[in-house]
C-alpha cells in the first residue's frame, strides 16, 4: 500500500499503510474465524450426532462454549434434507440470519425459524459502517434457481431487527449483483437462470416434489457498460398456473454481472477504477425507479441480493467496500436524513483488540463474518478493501483538482 500522504484520507487508513498492521489484522481476524468454525462444527454435531460425525468433530467441539455453539449454529443448512441445496459443503448459512423464502406474503410467522418456508443458502447481512441491508447468497444450482428467483417474486423473511416488512412488494429486491462468471477455469460457478437473447423466455420449474408455480423468466434488454466492466440486464419474472397461464403481474429486476473479478483472486490493479465505477453503478441502479412507473410508495433503496459462487469471498469483499464507500459518502446514504443506524448485536467473542478499535476495514470484516460464515475469505481480498477505499480518496482528489482547473 502507498506510503504518501493523501489529502482527506482518514487517519486510521493512513495508519493501515504498513505490512505490520495488515499482518496483525489478518492474524486477529483468522483467530476469531477459527473459533466460529469450531462453534459451527459443534452445532452441526449437536444437531446431527451420528457416530461418524460425532467422532470426526469430537476434538474441535470439546472446547467450544455453549453460547458460541448456539450463536453460530448452522443446524438448518446442515440437515441432510437440504444438504444437496448447498453448492459447497463447508459454506452453510447461520440459522439466526438466514433468509427464508416464504410462500405468499411474509408475515410475523415467517421468521428465521419458519418451517413452512423454503431453504436457500443465503443470509441477511447489514453493513456495519454504511447501514445497508444485503442478501449474501451462493450462486444458484439448477435445482435451486426457482427458490433463488422466488426471493424476488414470492417474498422472504425480514432481516432480524429491521423495519423491513413488505418484502413481496414495497421493499422487494430489485437488483441482483453477480461477481462470478458462469464458467471459470472450466468449472461451473453459477447456474444460468435467464436467457441470453433479448425477447427470449425460459420456464423455471420448482424443485422436484414441490408444488410451487413455475416462473417464466424473460430477458427484456441487456447493455454492456464497459467503464464499469459490467453487463446490466433487465429481467422479467411471471408466475404461471398449472396450465401455463400468467398469474398476477410480471415483476422486473435488474441483474449486474461484473466481469473482472477472477476466482481465487482480486481485480487487477488496472481494473480497480472499473470496480469503483461498478460499485457506484450498483447503488445507482438499485435506486432507479424508472422501470416501476405507476407503483406508489416503493422503497427507494431496497435490499440488494449479491452472489459470487459460494457467496462469501468476493461477495463479502464487495459488501465491505460498499459499506465503507457509503460511510464516507462516495455512495448515497442507506437511511433518510436524520435517521440513525441502529447498532448490530455484539459478538459473543467480544470486541476486536484495542489496536484495531479505529480500523474500519477490520471492524467491517469481523461484523460480516458474524452474519454469514467465511465472509471475505482470502487475505488478498482483505487488502483489496483497504486499497479500494484509498483509491476512492485518490480519485476524489483528482476529480477536485480537475474541477478547479476547469473553472480557472
Amino acid at each position: 500500500m502507498a506510503d504518501y500522504k493523501i489529502p482527506g484520507i482518514p487517519q486510521w487508513l493512513e495508519n493501515a499503510h504498513n505490512a505490520a498492521h495488515i499482518t496483525f489484522v489478518l492474524r486477529i481476524l483468522q483467530k476469531r474465524e477459527r473459533t466460529r468454525i469450531m462453534a459451527r462444527a459443534a452445532s452441526k454435531h449437536q444437531s446431527h450426532p451420528s457416530k461418524r460425525h460425532r467422532l470426526s468433530h469430537l476434538a474441535s467441539t470439546m472446547t467450544v462454549k455453549s453460547d458460541y455453539t448456539n450463536h453460530y449454529a448452522i443446524a438448518v443448512g446442515s440437515d441432510p434434507a437440504v444438504e444437496h441445496d448447498n453448492r459447497y459443503a463447508d459454506i452453510v448459512p447461520y440459522d439466526r440470519t438466514r433468509v427464508v423464502v416464504c410462500p405468499g406474503e411474509p408475515s410475523h410467522d415467517c421468521s428465521s425459524s419458519c418451517t413452512s418456508g423454503r431453504y436457500l443458502n443465503a443470509n441477511w447481512v447489514r453493513e456495519l459502517a454504511g447501514g445497508k441491508w444485503w442478501i449474501a447468497t451462493q450462486a444458484p444450482l439448477p435445482h435451486t434457481a426457482h427458490t433463488f428467483l422466488s426471493v424476488i417474486i414470492e417474498g422472504i423473511s425480514p432481516p432480524p431487527g429491521s423495519s423491513l416488512s413488505n418484502l413481496r412488494q414495497l421493499n422487494r429486491v430489485r437488483t441482483i449483483v453477480q461477481l462470478t462468471q458462469n464458467l471459470e477455469g472450466g468449472s461451473r460457478k453459477a447456474h444460468v437462470y435467464f436467457p441470453p437473447v433479448e425477447g427470449q423466455s425460459w420456464i423455471i420449474e420448482p424443485a422436484r416434489a414441490r408444488t410451487d408455480p413455475p416462473i417464466k423468466v424473460s430477458l427484456v434488454r441487456a447493455q454492456h457498460i464497459d467503464e464499469a466492466h459490467c453487463l446490466r440486464s433487465v429481467v422479467s419474472l411471471q408466475l404461471l398456473s398449472e396450465n401455463r397461464m400468467p398469474v398476477g403481474e410480471p415483476v422486473l429486476f435488474q441483474h449486474l454481472l461484473y466481469a473482472s473479478w477472477p476466482d481465487h483472486g482480486v481485480p487487477a490493479p488496472e481494473d480497480r477504477d472499473g470496480l469503483l465505477r461498478f460499485t457506484k453503478l450498483v447503488d445507482e441502479t438499485n435506486r432507479d425507479l424508472s422501470l416501476y412507473t405507476g407503483m406508489a410508495d416503493l422503497d427507494p433503496n431496497p435490499p440488494i441480493m449479491v452472489n459470487c459462487s459460494a457467496g462469501v469471498g468476493r461477495t463479502g469483499a464487495f459488501i465491505a467496500i460498499s459499506s465503507l464507500l457509503r460511510h464516507y459518502r462516495f455512495l448515497s446514504p442507506a437511511t433518510k436524513k436524520g435517521e440513525s443506524i441502529p447498532p448490530l448485536p455484539p459478538s459473543p467473542l467480544g470486541p476486536l483488540p484495542e489496536e484495531l478499535e479505529d480500523d474500519m476495514v477490520a471492524q467491517e470484516i469481523d461484523s460480516l463474518r458474524e452474519q454469514r460464515p467465511g465472509m471475505v475469505q482470502r487475505n488478498d481480498q482483505v487488502v483489496l478493501i483497504y486499497e479500494t477505499l484509498v483509491a476512492a480518496f485518490v480519485a476524489a482528489v483528482g476529480a477536485g483538482e480537475a474541477d478547479r482547473s476547469a473553472r480557472a
